[in-house]
């Protein structure tokens, strides 16, 4: 496989090119990889009354329904977002993974997992007093992506 990047100081929005003989399994990692990199340096909209907050996703904790719809938390802020929840999981990088039906977390922002058998297990996130419960559907899926970052990293 070759890489190459080519400047043109013409571009009004950079691009990115994959020219390939055949769509393998191994090409659409590297455009879900790109697309998910490219999503996480990118700043989204998100509202609180009539103001306008670009923020990154790596800044956001989790997306939660609630009465009013969608909300983005922050480490000390919520916000509204435009978006349905199921619409966020399709843009969302790969650190994001839903952990219930009204949930979906960044893994990267985890600081402890507090397992119940019989219920739902708590996450808490560092430097923050937020809190999430993933239900014992995802509880495993989520271990399993907290300690496979541990091994790449």
């Amino acid at each position: 496989m070759k890489i190459r990047i080519e400047l043109d100081e013409k571009l009004k929005e950079d691009e990115v090119l994959i020219r390939t003989s055949r769509l393998t399994d191994e090409i659409a990692e590297i455009q879900k990889t790109i697309v998910q990199t490219v999503n996480n340096f990118q700043k989204f909209t998100f509202y609180k009354g009539t103001t306008e907050y670009f923020l990154e996703l790596r800044d956001i904790l989790f997306f939660e329904t609630d009465e009013e719809g969608i909300c983005a938390h922050t480490v000390d802020d919520i916000y509204q977002t435009k978006y349905k929840l199921y619409e966020w999981e399709d843009m969302l990088p790969g650190f994001f993974m839903r952990v219930s039906k009204s949930t979906i977390l960044n893994t990267d922002r985890v600081y402890s997992l507090t397992r119940n058998l019989t219920a739902s297990s708590l996450v808490t996130f560092a430097g923050s007093h937020k809190q999430v419960y993933v239900s014992r559907n995802y509880y495993k899926a989520l271990v399993n992506k907290i300690q496979e970052k541990r091994v790449h990293t």
